[in-house]
C-alpha cells in the first residue's frame, strides 16, 4: 500500500541538496548525513509521489523532468519557509539564523572580510557561509540568500545595490628592475613582447586585459609566461614584485606595493575605471539575517560617503551676506 503522507520539509531539502550536488555522497557531506540516509530519503520521496525524480548511474545522478520541475518549484518555497522561521526566531534586538552568500574571489581580498567581521560581532547568533565562485549563479539553485557580482544582467525579480567602492580601477605594474631590463611599455600593444602574469577565473577563462584612453578601448591578449588562479592573487603580485613580469589586476590590491615602490605603474594613462560590485537578492526572499546585513552595507556606504565630504575647514569662504542662526 502506498504511503499517502505528505513529504516533510526535511525530505524535500535533502532532495534539493542531491540535485545541487549532483550525487548522494556529495550531498551527504554537505548535509553531514550518511549517504545511505540521503539515498533512502530520496527513494521514500519517490515512492510517496509515485514518480522517479532522479536518474542514477554509476558516475552521476541527475534529475528527471519531473524532478527538475519539482526542484524549481520547491526551492523558492523552502527558502521562503526558512526566511519565515528565521524571522519568527529573531527579535528587534537579536537576530538568529543563517546567511549564505555567493561571491567572486575579487571581493574576498579587502571588500567583504571587514563587513563580515563587523556583522559577526554585531549578530553573534547568526551563522555565515561564503561560497566563492566567479560564475554568476541562480540564488535558488545555489541555495544562497544573496550574491555579489560585477556587471551582471539581473532578472526582474532581483534587486541589486552597491557594496564596497562605487568605482574601481584596473591597474598594470611591474618591478623596477624588470622594467630597467626589459624597457617600459609605451602603448598596450608593447605588452605583446613582455613577460605577462595573467589571472584565470575558476570558469577557466583568462581575465581580459582591457585598456581605455580618450574614448579608445582596446583589449590585449599578450602571451602569458605565468597564469595564476584569481583566488591566489597575492602570490601573483608577489611574483611581479620579484620581477617575473607585468601584472594586471585591481588597483586597490596593488596600491600598497605602488606606494612602497616595489611595483611601478605601467601604462597608467590607459587604466580603465569600472563600476564596483553589487549585492543582488530576490525581491521576495529577504530573511532577517540578510536584512540586517543589507542595513550594515548601507551604513558602510553612508559612512564612506560622509568621510569623502570636505570638512568645514576645507570649505571655500561663503560669498554674499552670512546669516546668524537662532
Amino acid at each position: 500500500m502506498t504511503n499517502s503522507a505528505e513529504p516533510s520539509l526535511d525530505d524535500l531539502a535533502i532532495f534539493l541538496a542531491v540535485c545541487r550536488a549532483g550525487g548522494f555522497r556529495s550531498a551527504a557531506r554537505q548535509l553531514r548525513l550518511s549517504p545511505s540516509h540521503v539515498s533512502e530519503t530520496v527513494a521514500r520521496l519517490e515512492a510517496r509521489l509515485s514518480v522517479p525524480l532522479l536518474i542514477r548511474t554509476t558516475r552521476s545522478v541527475r534529475a528527471t523532468e519531473a524532478g527538475r520541475a519539482l526542484a524549481d518549484r520547491v526551492s523558492p518555497l523552502l527558502r521562503e519557509t526558512r526566511a519565515a522561521l528565521q524571522d519568527a526566531t529573531s527579535t528587534r534586538d537579536e537576530v538568529r539564523g543563517f546567511l549564505k552568500l555567493s561571491v567572486p574571489g575579487a571581493v574576498m581580498t579587502d571588500i567583504l572580510p571587514p563587513l563580515i567581521d563587523r556583522f559577526l560581532l554585531a549578530h553573534p547568533q547568526v551563522r555565515v557561509e561564503i561560497v566563492v565562485n566567479d560564475r554568476f549563479v541562480d540564488l535558488a539553485t545555489a541555495d544562497c540568500d544573496a550574491g555579489i557580482r560585477y556587471r551582471e544582467h539581473l532578472g526582474q525579480d532581483m534587486i541589486a545595490t552597491p557594496i564596497g567602492p562605487r568605482v574601481q580601477q584596473a591597474a598594470f605594474a611591474a618591478a623596477p628592475h624588470y622594467l630597467a631590463a626589459r624597457g617600459v611599455p609605451e602603448h598596450p600593444r608593447d605588452l605583446m613582447s613582455h613577460d605577462c602574469i595573467r589571472m584565470r577565473f575558476s570558469s577557466g577563462a583568462l581575465v581580459e586585459w582591457e585598456f581605455e584612453r580618450a574614448g579608445e578601448v582596446m583589449t590585449i591578449d599578450p602571451p602569458s609566461r605565468l597564469i595564476i588562479g584569481v583566488d591566489a592573487v597575492g602570490a601573483a603580485i608577489d611574483l611581479a614584485r620579484a620581477g617575473r613580469g607585468v601584472i594586471g589586476t585591481f588597483r586597490n590590491w596593488m596600491e600598497p606595493h605602488l606606494r612602497s615602490g616595489d611595483l611601478v605603474p605601467v601604462l597608467e594613462q590607459w587604466w580603465q575605471r569600472f563600476e564596483g560590485p553589487m549585492i543582488y537578492f530576490k525581491r521576495k526572499s529577504i530573511s532577517a539575517p540578510l536584512r540586517v546585513f543589507l542595513n550594515l552595507v548601507a551604513e558602510d556606504r553612508r559612512r564612506s560617503a560622509d568621510a569623502a565630504q570636505p570638512t568645514s575647514t576645507d570649505l571655500p569662504p561663503m560669498s554674499g551676506p552670512q546669516h546668524a542662526s537662532g
